[in-house]
């Protein structure tokens, strides 16, 4: 395993402090504040934690109240709500110097038969056909340490990059993704990975029309709510394909939905997310 993936399972690998609390770290980055997708994922792994192994994830819904402080661990209070015959609801609060900074509702259920209908992926090109994220930056002067090191996760964009939106564009953002690096075989991680990269790229969409990218330093983004169903089973170590739209932005917000493809064209996950767009202060 690259030691960049190692690294971000490790993260994700909460330590156990008490019946139903948990402890996790940030990584040791120069970072404002703690990446939504980090708190996300590490809630998920809380909630699991509190499960039966035969009961898989199918929808978390999530709240980000405030701003993580990398610095310090995060605690999650996990609330055993419910305890059915199919499904199972956990409710999981991050707390930072005592206060909760992001709030979670998640839901499992054991596997069962029913009705089957899954939307068609979209027509793209391969991913081997298309440049690394590294190599973008490269091409446009991101030199940096923190641009050379190793990342976890492999994007690579289809679409038009960060680098490339000085006019406005159509509200559709596509790219793939995958760990860089083969992982367990354990469902729980490879969701939770999931969750984490759902973070990534999602809140960029909403600026497409607007001309403008994640890329702007004028730009104050962050995530205000975020949620998924999960809808079968998926590696986050092969190709995923993050097929994403904006149906809207006002008054200071922006909403994007995601639907999250197998390479073979399997819908595995749809995602929606608000955030806050707005140009600094």
């Amino acid at each position: 395993m690259q030691q960049a993936v190692a690294d971000l399972v490790h993260l994700l690998d909460l330590e156990s402090i008490e019946v139903n609390i948990f402890r996790g770290l940030s990584p040791d980055e120069d970072r404002q504040r703690i990446f939504g997708g980090q708190v996300a994922g590490q809630a998920l792994v809380a909630a699991a934690r509190t499960v039966d192994a035969d009961r898989s994830v199918h929808s978390l819904h999530a709240y980000f109240l405030r701003p993580g402080d990398p610095a310090v661990p995060v605690l999650y209070e996990v609330d055993r709500i419910r305890d059915g015959r199919s499904f199972t609801t956990r409710r999981v609060v991050a707390i930072q110097h005592g206060r909760p900074i992001f709030n979670l509702a998640a839901s499992f259920q054991i596997a069962e038969e029913g009705f089957e209908y899954l939307d068609e992926m979209p027509d793209v090109p391969d991913p081997e056909s298309l440049v690394t994220r590294f190599e973008e930056w490269k091409a446009h002067g991101l030199t940096d340490e923190w641009a050379k090191r190793p990342h976890p996760i492999d994007f690579r964009y289809i679409t038009a990059s960060p680098f490339n939106r000085s006019v406005p564009l159509p509200p559709i953002q596509q790219v793939w993704f995958r760990t860089d690096g083969e992982l367990p075989d354990d469902p729980v991680l490879h969701a939770c990975l999931l969750t984490y990269a759902s973070d990534m790229t999602l809140l960029d969409t909403t600026l497409l029309p607007h001309g403008t990218g994640s890329m702007d330093g004028s730009l104050l983004m962050a995530s205000l709510d975020h949620a998924m169903w999960f809808h079968g089973p998926f590696r986050a170590d092969e190709w995923l394909l993050y097929d994403q739209h904006t149906p809207a932005s006002t008054n200071g917000r922006g909403l994007a939905s995601g639907r999250v493809f197998t390479r073979e064209g399997r819908l595995v996950a749809s995602v929606m997310q608000e955030g806050l767009i707005r140009r600094a202060r």
